[in-house]
């Protein structure tokens, strides 16, 4: 009995378990400290439980997600649309804050879809390395930098869900797993995605791309893509939170909205005809990316001098 639980998949959630709960006492010990060094009003450790719009775009954006829409670019738009977060921290509290929610996901689409076990595990450590590198960078980028970095990935995600809605992505195979050329490509692939992610392009689309190209059945993007966003997601996180790179309190409604709207999705809802959600998510992210680069465009010479001095201040390493 003992030996038919300790699988390699298995091992796998009992790996992501630890991340779950070393993801929980870093933010923790690190917002604490932020406590004692920043001024109150600093989005990092700002008082009080999240507004309730604030839990509501948790949920909505997270059930969603679940559902194959993604999460970064609604919640994105929401923050532009409502002036919630600055822009410059937005990349930041949409890691910090999907993290739980993707936990849950990822446990729910690892045990019940399958996946070559050295596929999986390949792509996800590609995918941390990737959000490692990228997140030490972006997390000390100045406002104007934050602006069009994340204009020209809302435009990004727009067009993938422009090729959802017309079935132009590859049909994809039925294989489970890769072996050789074709695996070193996909982790060299996730590696890049990983990096994106922490600028805030999801991964679903862009894995399903890649995983039907390679004649992967794109059911198998599932697994790979939230099991990699649950091990990436918090070692990203913890670089921005150390950098204090985020808004604690929209980031705490993204986690208590995001959990329920996952497990209900997953686990009651199912499946929903979604493409007139996915039409309007369209129009409203590329609107909000286009308002991202007019901003840019409008802050051109005049960064402020607190993105000056984060764009000099390199978030301390994590051991």
């Amino acid at each position: 009995m003992l030996t038919d639980m300790l699988t390699p998949k298995n091992g796998l959630l009992l790996l992501l378990a630890a991340f779950i709960v070393t993801y929980v006492v870093v933010w923790a010990k690190a917002s604490r400290r932020a406590r004692q060094t920043l001024s109150a009003d600093d989005p990092a450790v700002q008082a009080g439980w999240p507004t309730p719009l604030e839990n509501l775009i948790g949920f909505v954006t997270n059930f969603f997600d679940t559902l194959g829409i993604g999460s970064f670019a609604p919640t994105t738009s929401a923050y532009k649309l409502k002036n919630i977060v600055p822009d410059r921290i937005i990349p930041g509290t949409l890691n910090v804050g999907h993290s739980p929610a993707v936990f849950v996901q990822a446990f729910i689409f690892m045990s019940i879809i399958e996946v070559e076990i050295v596929t999986l595990t390949a792509l996800i450590g590609a995918s941390v390395a990737g959000a490692w590198l990228g997140a030490g960078v972006v997390a000390s980028w100045s406002r104007r930098k934050i602006q069009i970095g994340m204009g020209a990935a809302l435009l990004v995600a727009a067009l993938l869900m422009l090729m959802t809605q017309f079935d132009l992505f590859p049909v994809g195979g039925e294989a489970l797993g890769l072996a050789g050329t074709l695996l070193v490509v996909a982790v060299v692939g996730n590696f890049i995605l990983g990096a994106l992610m922490t600028l805030g392009i999801g991964m679903y689309a862009p894995s399903m791309i890649m995983i039907s190209l390679l004649g992967m059945n794109p059911t198998a993007a599932f697994p790979i893509m939230m099991g990699s966003c649950a091990f990436l997601m918090p070692v990203g996180s913890i670089r921005f939170v150390r950098a204090n790179a985020y808004a604690l309190r929209p980031a705490l409604g993204l986690v208590l909205g995001g959990i329920p709207a996952a497990l209900i999705a997953a686990l009651i809802v199912g499946n929903l005809p979604i493409d007139y959600v996915r039409w309007l998510v369209v129009v409203v992210v590329t609107y909000t990316a286009i308002s991202m680069l007019r901003s840019a465009r409008a802050n051109a010479g005049l960064d402020t001098a607190a993105d000056e001095a984060a764009n000099s201040t390199s978030p301390p390493p994590v051991l």
